[in-house]
């Protein structure tokens, strides 16, 4: 049987940006690019960026600001039931984000499965 597996997360993103409003939107950028490629790819099936706040400004000329990003992502997986369904997709979402190189992510949410 088909289900659907969603999970939310944080990363966190470092990079140089003008301002806060410039650095929150390049790393929701460089989060979209990467999740958009995974869902063209086929590896997931659905993906949303909730919000994007600055973690750390800068703390001199040049230094990056670090952005904490909150999203979510959604995969369908073959399963028998809906518990083995979460454990898979959890699985599958860990697996999906070390290859897009998505770091620091810290999972907000327990694998929720549903029928697909």
């Amino acid at each position: 049987m088909e289900f659907a597996v969603s999970r939310a997360g944080t990363t966190r993103i470092t990079l140089h940006g003008g301002s806060d409003t410039t650095a929150c939107d390049d790393a929701t950028e460089q989060l979209a690019e990467n999740l958009e490629r995974l869902a063209a790819e086929g590896t997931i099936a659905d993906w949303e960026i909730d919000d994007a706040d600055v973690y750390e400004h800068p703390t001199a000329p040049f230094d990056p600001y670090t952005i904490t990003l909150e999203f979510s992502v959604t995969v369908v997986v073959d399963a028998a039931d809906a518990d083995a369904a979460a454990e898979i997709g959890a699985s599958a979402i860990a697996d999906a984000l070390e290859t897009a190189d998505v770091d620091a992510v810290s999972y907000t949410s327990a694998a929720a499965a549903s029928v697909a």
